[in-house]
C-alpha cells in the first residue's frame, strides 16, 4: 500500500510541477520556475508518504508566500 501511494503522490507533484515549471519559464519568474524544478525532482527522495505530502505542500505554496 505504501509504494503505491508514494507513486500516486509522486506523479501528482509532478504533474503540478511540470505546470509551475512552464508557467516560470514562459512568465520569465525565477520562483515558480525553481518550485516546479523542485516540485518534479524531490519525489524520489522521500522515503514516507507523510514526508512527501507534507515536502509537496510546502513547496506549492512558496509561489504564493515569496513574489520576486
Amino acid at each position: 500500500m505504501d509504494g503505491s501511494s508514494i507513486m500516486i503522490w509522486s506523479v501528482l507533484f509532478g504533474s503540478i510541477g511540470v505546470g509551475f515549471f512552464m508557467y516560470g519559464r514562459k512568465q520569465k519568474a525565477i520562483v515558480p520556475l525553481c518550485t516546479g524544478l523542485a516540485l518534479f525532482v524531490f519525489p524520489y527522495f522521500m522515503p514516507s508518504v507523510t514526508m512527501l505530502l507534507i515536502v509537496g505542500v510546502v513547496l506549492m505554496a512558496i509561489p504564493y508566500f515569496i513574489r520576486l
